[in-house]
């Protein structure tokens, strides 16, 4: 399998990888030469190895971006939504992360069951993955999207909205700028951090997803979480 898989994820001799440069998480800072750091790039970098060919890393400034470029690299490492699926194909999650809901100290919600109700406007990150989520969840609150982390948390403060949607790590980080914020217990979904790849490379996605059992399995996933430090990130079930 893995001269085939080589041929499709590596035809030009090299391997491709495309990162999210967004994922505070996933890319936590730059190498000597200026490449991604972090969790994703330390996989994508595994992948390589294993395949015997160098990586180039491809690095996007948002999600959505790198999922729109599907051809033009040999592996995206991205959150997995049924949206996406459409033209990429997944492995099993190798990391995930929750994604909850942030809201100030005076709001009458306490419970992640009374967002979604009329009259409750809640600011996400446009196209995130927790936003395709809830893209097709929320019913009754208006979703109104940035095109940042920051954006977000600006809008959020700025219109004076309800809600603030994120991923909890960072969340974290916006509560301690807004005294008295509170986030709530519990996440509305957990983001399945995943290794993807055009969906016509089969044999590609079939070797992809051995190497991402294995990666969990023997440790890797753990050891680049805990390599860079990185606090909100749990080795996928």
């Amino acid at each position: 399998m893995q001269r085939e898989a080589l041929a499709q994820l590596a035809p030009t001799g090299v391997l491709r990888a495309a990162i999210n440069m967004s994922n505070f998480l996933l890319v936590t800072g730059r190498g000597p030469a200026g490449e991604p750091d972090g969790v994703s790039p330390g996989m994508a970098r595994a992948i390589a190895d294993r395949l015997g060919v160098p990586v180039q890393y491809m690095p996007f400034p948002r999600p959505g971006e790198l999922a729109d470029a599907v051809g033009s690299w040999d592996i995206g490492l991205i959150g997995a939504e049924p949206q996406r699926a459409e033209k990429i194909a997944f492995t099993p999650a190798y990391a995930e992360i929750e994604a909850t809901y942030l809201v100030r100290g005076d709001s009458p919600i306490t419970e992640l069951a009374q967002v979604d109700r009329p009259g409750v406007r809640i600011a996400v990150t446009a196209r995130a993955a927790y936003d395709l989520w809830l893209a097709r969840n929320i019913r009754a609150a208006e979703l109104l999207r940035a095109e940042s982390l920051d954006g977000a948390f600006e809008l959020f403060q700025r219109e004076g909205l309800e809600v603030l949607a994120g991923l909890k790590p960072r969340l974290l980080t916006d509560a301690e700028a807004l005294p008295g914020a509170r986030i709530l217990e519990g996440n509305f979904t957990t983001v399945q951090q995943a290794i993807g790849t055009a969906r016509a490379n089969a044999a590609g996605a079939a070797w992809l997803a051995e190497f991402v059992a294995e990666a969990k399995a023997s440790g890797l996933v753990a050891g680049l979480i805990e390599r860079h430090g990185v606090r909100g990130l749990s080795v996928a079930r």
